[in-house]
């Protein structure tokens, strides 16, 4: 389900960070957001990111003052687990921010 500043509803879940708003918490991990304007021209039915901004404040003002939508993106990488038994399993960790 999507929401009038082009978040979806889980995100709203998401606990506060820090004071830039780039670190989230969710599932227990710490997750790097990051906040996008979409590209000039684009349609709502193509995911086309365009200026990347600061915080999730500044995405909501811009966003407001254009009329238009901003994304809003986690990035993860996929890891071997091995939990006891031979069998790895795939789980997702926060991507590091270099």
């Amino acid at each position: 389900m999507e929401n009038r500043t082009g978040e979806t509803a889980n995100s709203s879940a998401l606990a506060h960070g820090d004071a830039s708003g780039r670190r989230k918490r969710r599932n227990g991990a710490d997750v790097v957001l990051r906040y996008f304007l979409p590209k000039p021209g684009s349609s709502s039915g193509t995911v086309e990111l365009g200026q990347e901004v600061a915080s999730e404040g500044e995405a909501l003002i811009e966003a407001f003052k254009k009329g238009q939508q901003f994304y809003t993106l986690a990035v993860w990488k996929a890891v071997p687990e091995v939990n006891g038994s031979s069998n790895p399993v795939i789980v997702k960790q926060p991507a590091t921010q270099k």
